[in-house]
């Protein structure tokens, strides 16, 4: 997801991967990073500890960038029967 948002938007994407033990230590605390897993745009954490859809981040990277939000894509009768995004 992230190097395809990379190529479509100027951002700088910084990925950030330790062992599970790690984000558990006060020094990781100290920092006031949210837990992992993540994502933050810019300042705004746009979620922690669950995954996030990637129409989600696109449309903070946009707002970020104050671009124009995506339109969401239409679920096909396969992703609605699944519930895959």
């Amino acid at each position: 997801m992230m190097p395809r948002l990379g190529a479509k938007y100027p951002v700088e994407i910084v990925v950030t991967s330790k062992p599970k033990a790690e984000y558990s230590t006060d020094e990781y605390f100290e920092l006031d990073l949210p837990v992992a897993p993540a994502v933050m745009v810019g300042d705004e954490i746009v979620v922690e500890g669950q995954d996030v859809p990637a129409n989600t981040v696109e449309v903070h990277i946009c707002r970020q960038l104050g671009l124009p939000e995506p339109q969401a894509r239409k679920k096909g009768v396969l992703s609605r029967i699944f519930k895959k995004d």
